[in-house]
């Protein structure tokens, strides 16, 4: 608890509101389903009614009550996007790991599966997949949609692991590791692996992000099983039921509502590991003090002021970009106050 505790100390505020956010998409799922007040398929006579008491998040145009579709879809959703980053990251981290350390023919072989699988276009190959899948009996549930966002998801991690194993791979610690007879395999999984968590760590993040967004597209368009009520089968269902033209916002406002917050979290979270992970972008939170004033490491130079003070010539240009020149500027400031005293 105490490391947690530190963690969450050390986390910046972008990554604490994704956490926040994602947690509380994460209790839905949890106790969404065993809170239901009715069955999500059961119809009534109150078809396309609005929010009431009974039906806190109204009804469709067949009578079933949204509320209890929107608490299993999120359960569905997130549980197809987690499943589809845990396969998608393990392949990107084992082509990705493999191709750098092996290297030689292997990493080129490796390298060009990826490359074949970045230049093929997704959506055309994912509609053409489940469109296919649809068709047999291994096209019901979510199965078919994890196993073909799984396939297509994996290339872009690979690239950026691969990057970042060949930098490690060329460390001394690896290679004084290397010279005491440890087994590649033993070198990977404790010495290189290791010191890429946070990088796997936003990958899988990311890959989760694409597939919440892809299979809600994907059930919009209505290439995924109806039966599943997820949030894009919502969507999709307030589509054909034409819930914008008959003014019925509370059918498809709360899945939508919930993918954009969903992503949005995700996002934030992924912010959040980069600057936790990247010293540069650590530092850039913190300011330092030269003469009594707060200076950021984002704040823009002051070019404009620093000409005015060197008649603009190229070398009160060049220094215009050292922080001497903010030193000055008080001394530069009191001077001016001192030769207008004596004109007056």
């Amino acid at each position: 608890m105490k490391a947690l505790a530190r963690l969450w100390r050390r986390l910046p505020g972008t990554a604490k509101a994704g956490v926040i956010m994602l947690g509380v998409f994460l209790l839905i799922a949890i106790i969404g389903p065993e809170v239901t007040p009715y069955n999500p398929s059961v119809t009534t006579p109150l078809q396309a009614a609005a929010p009431s008491g009974a039906h806190l998040f109204g009804t469709t145009q067949t009578g079933q009550d949204v509320l209890s579709q929107f608490l299993i879809g999120v359960r569905l959703t997130l549980e197809l996007a987690f499943w589809v980053g845990l396969i998608a990251t393990a392949l990107a981290v084992i082509i990705g790991v493999t191709a750098a350390y092996v290297g030689g023919l292997v990493d080129e072989l490796l390298s060009l599966l990826t490359n074949v699988f970045l230049v093929i276009p997704a959506l055309p190959l994912l509609i053409v997949l489940l469109g296919f899948l649809n068709g047999t009996s291994a096209g019901q549930g979510q199965l078919p949609v994890i196993f073909v966002l799984s396939l297509l998801g994996w290339p872009w991690g690979a690239r950026v692991v691969r990057a970042q194993a060949l930098s490690i791979r060329s460390r001394d610690f690896i290679a004084a590791t290397r010279e005491t007879g440890e087994r590649s395999w033993r070198i990977i999984g404790f010495d290189v692996i290791p010191n890429m968590v946070s990088l796997i760590a936003a990958s899988f993040v990311n890959t989760v992000l694409y597939a919440v967004g892809a299979s809600v597209a994907l059930a919009f368009i209505g290439l995924t099983d109806p039966n599943q009520w997820s949030l894009g089968t919502m969507l999709y269902w307030a589509q054909l039921g034409n819930a914008l033209q008959i003014g019925a916002w509370w059918w498809y406002v709360p899945p939508g509502l919930a993918v954009a917050l969903l992503g949005t979290a995700l996002v934030l979270l992924n912010t959040g590991i980069d600057e936790l992970s990247n010293p540069r972008l650590r530092d850039a939170r913190s300011a330092t003090k030269i003469a009594n004033r707060r200076v950021w490491p984002t704040d823009p130079t002051p070019v404009l002021g620093a000409l005015n003070g060197h008649g603009g010539s190229l070398a009160g240009l060049a220094r215009s970009f050292s922080r001497k020149s903010l030193i000055d500027e008080p001394a530069v400031g009191a001077g001016n106050a001192e030769k207008t005293g004596e004109l007056r």
